[in-house]
């Protein structure tokens, strides 16, 4: 495996084509996102890790700064920028209600996510799955990010947020966003 993480150094999605840089997910101001457990460009603990590398796939404890008025969800968008593909691997897509404050460790699990937490399909599949980059690809940066959306996500059948793929979902949001946020963890095997 190293020698393949070795030959695809050079092959990285970036942040180019991050929900972050996506213009319909722009917001007038900005959330300071925090945990308890990554420092903003600090390491992720291995427990936050995928199970397959010895991690426990435990989502991290997130916080962040007050929302403004008229939020009426939230998004939250963990992508791996540094994937040898064109765009970000998408590691997690959760709805979560305005009235919570923080998500505490393992609130985006699948089979039981926290209270108030809606986990959405990502590109891995549903809930949060933890950092396991090919080894020897060296250094790769996991993007938390939390937008304010002003409407609520919505729809039934095949356009339900439940149902349809990470970026249909992300490229669909035309409701204004009202602040967004940002917090960056780094994982190398």
């Amino acid at each position: 495996m190293s020698m393949l993480g070795r030959l695809l150094n050079n092959r990285r999605a970036g942040d180019t084509h991050t929900a972050w840089n996506r213009p319909n997910l722009h917001g007038p101001e900005l959330l300071t996102v925090s945990s308890r457990h990554i420092d903003d460009g600090g390491a992720i603990p291995l427990q936050h890790c995928a199970k397959n590398i010895g991690g426990d796939d435990l989502s991290p404890h997130l916080a962040w700064s007050s929302l403004p008025t008229g939020t009426t969800q939230l998004l939250l968008v963990v992508e791996d920028i540094d994937v040898p593909m064109t765009k970000p691997a998408v590691h997690c897509l959760a709805l979560v209600e305005p009235a919570i404050a923080h998500l505490e460790a393992g609130a985006l699990a699948a089979r039981r996510p926290g209270n108030g937490v809606r986990v959405l399909r990502s590109t891995i599949g549903r809930g949060y799955h933890g950092p396991a980059p090919i080894k020897g690809h060296g250094p790769h940066h996991y993007v938390f990010q939390l937008f304010a959306l002003s409407s609520p996500l919505d729809g039934t059948g095949a356009s339900s947020p439940d149902r349809v793929r990470p970026r249909t979902l992300l490229s669909g949001i035309d409701s204004p966003v009202l602040a967004r946020g940002r917090l960056t963890g780094a994982f190398e095997r």
